[in-house]
């Protein structure tokens, strides 16, 4: 399964990092790997069967993810 995040600036994409990390932590969870880094503007945090993207609006407009995906179903979106 695929997550995929939109923020606004540095600032939000750094606060969703330690969100999920935090949350998820909390639940006894620890990411297999953590790539990226706010400043850049990309964020992918992986869980194993469970990827979360955290991107600027920048960024997810150029590498357009969802475009990879096309034929995966949606789960759940939220604007």
């Amino acid at each position: 399964m695929f997550i995929v995040t939109t923020a606004d600036n540095v600032r939000q994409l750094r606060a969703l990092q330690r969100e999920v990390l935090d949350q998820m932590r909390g639940r006894g969870v620890r990411p297999r790997r953590v790539e990226g880094e706010p400043e850049g503007g990309w964020i992918l945090i992986d869980y194993g069967d469970v990827i979360v993207h955290l991107l600027t609006r920048d960024q997810r407009e150029f590498y357009r993810l969802e475009d990879l995906w096309i034929e995966a179903p949606v789960l759940l979106k939220i604007q």
